[in-house]
């Protein structure tokens, strides 16, 4: 893992990874699962194949959560309950107009300590509460992904610094 910061106008440090494979991506979710706080809000970025839902998947399984986990792809939400934390992924690559967020009352889900997952947030803009966590999925030239984690509020860079903390070779 490597930190870095940003440009000038955001000065949040980041971290970022490269993941060989699936398993790879699989564990990043895990150890992510293990840094977060209760009541964040994720934001994943990434074309499609990036691996957003393969690391929810890992996250999912890095919480207790043993059942299937799939893309929410056509039912907006998918909600795991049987996990440590509440999680709720969410995938809006299918809207065609950011007002079908309110139309389907999903401000509802944005309260509380659940811990919400969202593929695509700027198809809901400006609708979608701020995100804590940006995470960024890209396909690798050399094979594989990036993986990059961006704090966006305290509890996001809590969560970065945990995630740095769990892998030896990482900085804080």
């Amino acid at each position: 893992m490597v930190s870095h910061a940003h440009p000038s106008h955001d000065s949040a440090p980041s971290g970022s990874l490269y993941l060989a494979n699936e398993d790879a991506t699989l564990a990043a979710g895990e150890r992510l699962a293990r840094a977060l706080p209760a009541g964040l809000n994720i934001f994943l970025r990434g074309d499609l194949g990036a691996g957003k839902t393969t690391l929810t998947r890992g996250l999912l399984r890095g919480l207790g959560f043993t059942g299937k986990v799939k893309s929410p792809t056509y039912t907006l939400v998918e909600p795991y309950k049987d996990s440590r934390i509440v999680v709720y992924h969410f995938d809006f690559y299918r809207f065609t107009h950011a007002e079908e967020f309110l139309e389907a009352g999903l401000e509802e889900y944005f309260e509380g300590d659940s811990i919400r997952i969202v593929e695509w947030p700027d198809r809901a803009q400006p609708y979608l509460p701020a995100a804590d966590l940006e995470v960024h999925l890209q396909v690798s030239a050399k094979g594989g992904r990036t993986l990059e984690l961006r704090p966006l509020s305290g509890e996001g860079h809590t969560c970065l610094e945990r995630f740095a903390a769990s892998h030896p070779h990482c900085p804080p």
